[in-house]
């Protein structure tokens, strides 16, 4: 038995998903075709605001399972995101619990969704943590840069902290990639070489996303 989170609850959040995010904003998603259809995936996204992994949840074309920090699960919004199927870790130290989590959504074929940065910041995948090339090389799975723009260009008027009601967010998918050399080594001298890759490929992304969306 996978002791990874419940598939069905990520379906439900991104049913969730898809009614706020398109309730609330305009969300223009180019790409989305890029995604493989099957099999697991990583959704490797930039951060620069708190809507960005909700808003990927509910334009992405698959259900997806995002690596969030544990001080988001607080009060009633704990059991909801465990309910949704999302993997709380614990930023502080290596976190068993969700690495096991995170690899078991992997291992059954769904997608992970990580924001590669480890925080939320100026969103253009300057710095990038270990964490997602350790996920892609230890699994095989394919990374699928995604951009999310628009975000953080104006404060809304009746709520500061979210883009103004019925801005337009672009979500831009890139072609997916694999992380390892092909040699399958998981030492720490691999993985520092996949973070490199991995981040040029992640910065090229993101640059033809702005030139694609004029953002």
């Amino acid at each position: 038995m996978s002791d990874a989170p419940s598939e069905r609850g990520a379906e439900v959040g991104r049913r969730i998903g898809v009614g706020l995010m398109y309730g609330l904003w305009k969300p223009r998603v180019l790409g989305s075709w890029r995604v493989p259809a099957t099999g697991p995936v990583i959704f490797a996204v930039n951060h620069s605001h708190n809507i960005d992994g909700p808003m990927v949840m509910g334009v992405a074309p698959r259900p997806t399972h995002f690596l969030i920090k544990q001080e988001a699960f607080v009060g009633p919004l704990g059991p909801f995101l465990d309910g949704i199927g999302q993997v709380k870790v614990d930023r502080t130290s290596a976190d068993r619990t969700a690495i096991t989590r995170a690899l078991g959504v992997l291992a059954d074929g769904g997608v992970l969704g990580i924001f590669p940065e480890g925080t939320r910041g100026e969103g253009d995948f300057a710095s990038l943590r270990a964490g997602l090339s350790y996920f892609a090389v230890r699994s095989g799975a394919p990374i699928v840069p995604v951009a999310v723009l628009g975000s953080t260009e104006r404060p809304g008027r009746l709520i500061k902290k979210l883009p103004p009601l019925r801005s337009r967010v672009d979500v831009v998918f890139g072609d997916p990639f694999e992380a390892g050399d092909g040699s399958g080594r998981r030492t720490r001298k691999a993985l520092d070489e996949a973070t490199v890759r991995i981040q040029g490929r992640l910065s090229r992304h993101l640059a033809d996303a702005r030139r694609l969306t004029g953002r």
